[in-house]
């Protein structure tokens, strides 16, 4: 399995052989450096762990997980049973190619506390015939039984922010040298964050 963590740049676009425009995410992913090997009978799972990134400060316990790597700012994991990487090794780019399907894993832009319309789709009440006060309300969140709210009932609060994962995401093209791969389409976050990128 591929897999590399990477800073979304933002978006642009690329034209490809035909002349076509394709919308595609930059993201800037420096080379990342194994951190631990997990193995399934000391771990309990097999796993690889990376990080990314240089950072001034980190904790006693971080500090001493990577004594001979240096401080990184980011770390993340993924499962792998049968990972050639040694501890040490550093991952660039160059591991995809463009026609690759990955799948971008990162956190959604917040949203703030937002309503029932913009956060479910509700349609809302008729705009006329009555209505007064009530376009974008919920409406009923419940009947007389069970007389109490089912849990999970969808009602307004907190949106985005969340980890999102997107599938079969293409590779437009891969720049070792500026260590940036374009991505077809969106990706989850806004510009700085950081992207797992791994094939599918």
């Amino acid at each position: 399995m591929k897999f590399i963590l990477g800073e979304k740049l933002g978006m642009t676009q690329i034209f490809d052989k035909n002349g076509n425009v394709v919308p595609v995410t930059l993201v800037h992913a420096s080379p990342n450096v194994v951190a631990q090997i997990k193995t399934k009978d000391r771990d309990g799972y097999a796993a690889v762990q990376v990080g990314r990134g240089s950072a001034k400060r980190v904790s006693k316990s971080v500090a001493g997980h990577l004594k001979d790597l240096g401080a990184v700012r980011t770390l993340r994991e993924y499962r792998d049973n049968d990972s050639k990487l040694e501890r040490g090794a550093l991952i660039n780019v160059s591991i995809f190619a463009a026609g690759e399907k990955v799948k971008v894993t990162g956190i959604s832009k917040s949203k703030g506390f937002q309503g029932v319309v913009k956060r479910h789709g509700f349609h809302g009440a008729p705009a006329t015939h009555g209505t007064k006060h009530a376009h974008r309300e919920p409406g009923s969140i419940g009947a007389t039984w069970p007389q109490r709210v089912i849990k999970g009932m969808r009602m307004a609060g907190r949106m985005g922010g969340a980890t999102i994962s997107v599938r079969n995401i293409e590779v437009a093209m891969v720049d070792a040298e500026k260590e940036i791969i374009a991505l077809k389409g969106a990706v989850p976050g806004r510009p700085g964050t950081v992207l797992a990128i791994q094939t599918n």
